[in-house]
Parts: C-alpha cells; structure tokens; sequence
C-alpha cells in the first residue's frame, strides 16, 4: 500500500507540473461558462459530455489537458523579452501555442462534419485552453518557464511547487476564491454585470493573450523588471506577503470571470447558438 501511495503522490507531482489556474481555477472558469451560454448550447455540451468516459460534468472535464499533460506545446505562448505583445494570430515562437489551439479547436467543435467522438476531444480541450490563456504567466517568457524557475516564500512559499507560476496557478486562486467550485462560480457570476459581458465578448483570443501579458508585466505581479525595452527575471525570490495576496485578489478574480464569459461565447458559437 505505500508503494501505491508514493507512486501515486510521484505522478501527480509529475503531471501538475504546469496545470495552469490547477484544477480548482479550470472548473471554476468551465463552471462559469455553463451556466451562462444559451439553453440549447447547455444541452448539446450535455450530449457530448455524457459519452465521456471518465468525466460527468463539463467543469469538470475541464481538468483533461492536464491529467496527464497533453499536447504541451499548446498550454501557453513564449514572447521575447522586449515583446509588446502579439500583433497577429501566429505563435511568437514555434508553430502551436495556445492561441491557435483555441482556434483549431472551436473550428472543430464547431463543424457538424466531425465525428461526435472528435467534437468532445475538442469541447475538452478548448475549455481548458480559454482558461490557460487567461492565466497571466501562461503569456510570458520561455527562459524562465513562465515563473517555474522563479521561487518563492511567505503566503505560498512551502510545499515541492514553490515558485511564482504555481502560486498563480493555485495558491492565489484559492486565496481569492475558495475551494467550493459551485460556490466560487455561484459569487464570480454574481459580480458581473451585463455591460461587463458586453465589453468582454467583444475582443477575439489575441487580445485575452496580450490582457494576460499586461498582467505578466505588472509591477504588482513582481514577475517582471523593467530594463528600458526589456522585462528582465526577478532578482532573488518573491515575496508573496498577504499584500500581495490583497493586491492580485481582484486580478485573479476578473481573469476567472472573463475566461468563463469568453468561454460561453465561443460555445455558443459552435454549437450555433450565438444569436447571429
């Protein structure tokens, strides 16, 4: 039995290496989208998720990607140091990252000429890919991978993940907003308006990509120094103090909400019910 358990533990550690919102954020954001999209598109999602063999619900079919890690190239997108942000719909370097996996993967589910089979891979697949963007340090910068290289210490800085990309990933989401997924969605829901909504929709995944670099580089993220054009690595640790935690709180929060209003967006749209 602890031979069990120690391999269990060392997969997991393995496969969480990278999980971007980790799960809790992921189910929250595919949460948030499901309950907001149009009743027919609720009830199409329905129809593919119960063919699934390992998932029940969308939310949390969510997590997938993660576990194991698949098609890791398309979880993030690496910029130059002295990037403005991306300026096109290609990758900034190599040919896949996650802005075109979202956009394959809406055309996918999206066309009535896939195989039910293959439209609930991609169902999977993009709502954890509208998360991943949405996850600032999932736009960032390769020689650090995205905060794994950077430590950390204080409110998040024990356990085997001690570094800037986890802390986002899952110590500040859960600061933000608990661990209850009903319930988080239920309070994030609850916080957006219809003119948000409105405002939000109206953009395409290139900016929800540079949305998160801005965040990347904000002072307050302490991911980022400014040296004239480029955004060099922090030095020494980061202190993740309960200031810090109070600063991004509001940050982590409206990344959620605008990763689920996106999300139900793009489902409405393949599965043909976004009003057009």
């Amino acid at each position: 039995m602890s031979i069990f358990i120690l391999a269990s533990l060392a997969f997991f550690l393995i496969s969480g290496e990278a999980q971007a919102w980790g799960d809790t954020g992921h189910r929250v954001i595919c949460e948030i989208a499901f309950r907001l999209v149009q009743t027919d598109t609720r009830a199409g999602i329905r129809k593919l998720i119960r063919s699934d063999q390992e998932f029940d619900t969308f939310s949390d079919s969510c997590i997938f990607p993660d576990h194991p890690r698949k098609r890791a190239p398309e979880h993030f997108i690496n910029l130059p140091r002295d990037s403005n942000g991306l300026t096109s719909d290609e990758c900034p370097s190599g040919e896949k990252c996650v802005l075109t996996a979202i956009l394959n993967d809406s055309k996918i589910l999206g066309s009535k000429d896939e195989k039910p089979r293959d439209r609930l891979i991609a169902l999977k697949f993009l709502g954890h890919w509208v998360g991943d963007i949405h996850q600032p340090l999932h736009v960032s910068f390769e020689d650090d991978r995205g905060g794994n290289n950077i430590h950390v210490k204080g409110q998040c800085g024990s356990g085997t993940r001690a570094n800037l990309h986890a802390s986002w990933d899952t110590c500040l989401v859960e600061d933000a907003i608990g661990t209850d997924v009903q319930q988080a969605a239920s309070d994030l829901i609850d916080g957006i308006t219809p003119q948000m909504i409105t405002q939000w929709q109206a953009s395409e995944p290139r900016d929800w990509a540079n949305e998160s670099f801005a965040i990347t580089e904000a002072a307050t993220t302490h991911y980022c120094m400014k040296q004239a054009a480029s955004c060099d690595m922090p030095d020494g640790d980061v202190q993740i103090s309960q200031e810090y935690l109070n600063a991004n709180e509001p940050v982590v929060k409206q990344q959620l909400q605008k990763a689920g209003v996106r999300l139900a967006r793009l489902l409405d749209i393949a599965f043909g019910n976004n009003g057009e």
